[in-house]
């Protein structure tokens, strides 16, 4: 079985760049230099920043359905991101790290989840979605809780 896995659009977060750090800190945003690699993962373009490159941090809601597991979290996104992710391949900056799988139905009900290392999360995926009623899967970062994609069957 194949999966898709999809970064974010940058189109709603390029202009927040241009803002001050007090402009984004009144809605609870903030700019950050990245002082290490892995630590700061872009969920547009799903790799980690380079060292010294600036990345946002901010709210954001991943799960905007009209359901009890509505839900929103923090994300890093960089300056330089350019086209969301979207491929077949696992991305390294999942691969690198422990994640949580959540399998959501056509109604976003979560119908099933998971946590797996991310070297060992096709199989994990495959197990999700042979589920007749998932129709796609959340993957977060299980340490931080912080939400990472949305993976599709391909």
């Amino acid at each position: 079985m194949s999966f898709r896995f999809k970064g974010l659009s940058v189109a709603p977060f390029a202009p927040l760049f241009a803002l001050s750090d007090e402009e984004l800190a009144s809605q609870d945003m903030r700019r950050y230099v990245a002082d290490e690699k892995p630590g700061f993962p872009c969920r547009v373009t799903l790799e980690d920043a380079e060292p010294g490159e600036r990345v946002l941090l901010l709210p954001y809601r991943h799960q905007p359905a009209h359901s009890p597991y509505r839900a929103s979290g923090p994300i890093f996104v960089r300056e330089r991101a350019g086209e969301a992710f979207d491929g077949t391949d696992v991305p390294e900056v999942l691969r690198s790290r422990l994640l949580s799988l959540r399998a959501y139905d056509g109604q976003d009900l979560i119908v099933e989840a998971d946590v797996a290392e991310g070297t060992a999360i096709k199989p994990a995926l495959e197990r999700l979605f042979a589920r007749a009623d998932t129709d796609y899967v959340h993957v977060h970062y299980a340490r931080r809780g912080c939400y990472a994609c949305r993976v599709d069957r391909a």
